[in-house]
């Protein structure tokens, strides 16, 4: 993150995370058998909260850059950053859904999950970062073995 950033910049990522993690809890979400019974097609709810979340940020996404050249807080110009769907998304995507239905819960929910006493999502959350960990150890090890030798002449 770069320091030239707006000063209310860090309180308002506080604040949205306020706001996102009251509107977990306020719409169940946070709850791990709610989540499992939407993977298991009992519940639609999810669905709703997830498509309620999608519209506002689309009509967002939409109206702000005809609105501003960059964002208010940060002055970073607003521009499309696609990944590309590839291997990995697909692989990645599968491990994450796998995750998911045995834990319940998706990560930012885990953490307000953890907000309105759930505290053995403690183990959901230990294994989020020791998997995240895993993960880009394994890549740093996997792109160090394919560079190539430099030779010292």
């Amino acid at each position: 993150m770069s320091g030239d950033r707006h000063p209310l910049f860090m309180p308002l990522i506080f604040v949205g995370g306020l706001i996102f993690g009251f509107g977990l809890g306020f719409s169940q979400m946070a709850r791990p058998e709610v989540v499992l019974n939407f993977l298991q097609f009992e519940d639609f709810g999810l669905l709703f909260v997830m498509f309620g979340a999608a519209i506002v940020s689309g009509i967002a996404f939409a109206v702000m850059p005809r609105l501003r050249d960059s964002a208010p807080l940060t002055g970073d110009r607003y521009e499309r950053r696609l990944k590309s769907f590839d291997r990995n998304v697909l692989i990645g995507g599968a491990i994450f859904g796998v995750g998911w239905g045995l834990s319940g819960i998706c990560p930012g929910a885990a953490y307000a999950s953890l907000g309105v006493g759930n505290v053995a999502i403690l183990w959901a959350i230990g294994g989020m970062f020791i998997g995240a960990y895993l993960q880009g150890a394994w890549r740093s090890r996997r792109a160090t073995a394919e560079r190539p030798a430099s030779s010292a002449d």
